[in-house]
């Protein structure tokens, strides 16, 4: 069910302060920027080779993602593995011991499906699932 990595996500506060790390020092180049859920993410992906990395900007203080900044500082979020279809995948994580953390799936890059599953069922790890 698990194609692999999709992409790894870092929370920021600036995307144009994170690209200067990331693109100019790091070389990775932007694949895409897009606005969503509602305008109140940028979501930036660069290209690693083997993967993309996900700058994510929270743009208002009513996103959740807000209040984690605020709390954390900029870092690693997750991490998102691609599975072919979203929902197939729901009906199989019973199977596997695992659970959905968030009760319906959220609006992902490139208008693909995402979720995140239940933290106490992954050691911790924040870990999201995308997919048609």
């Amino acid at each position: 069910m698990f194609r692999g990595l999709d992409h790894l996500a870092i929370v920021v506060s600036d995307t144009e302060q994170a690209l200067k790390v990331w693109r100019d020092r790091f070389g990775f180049p932007v694949l895409f920027s897009e606005t969503v859920a509602n305008g109140t993410l940028l979501l930036t992906h660069l290209d690693l080779g083997n993967t993309h990395m996900q700058l994510v900007q929270p743009l208002n203080q009513d996103h959740p993602l807000w209040d984690w900044l605020q709390t954390n500082g900029t870092g690693l979020h997750h991490l998102c593995l691609a599975v072919e279809n979203v929902a197939a995948a729901i009906g199989a994580l019973p199977d596997l011991e695992l659970s959905p953390g968030e009760p319906r799936p959220h609006q992902g890059t490139l208008g693909k499906q995402a979720l995140f599953l239940d933290r106490g069922c992954t050691a911790g790890v924040q870990v999201e699932l995308t997919g048609d």
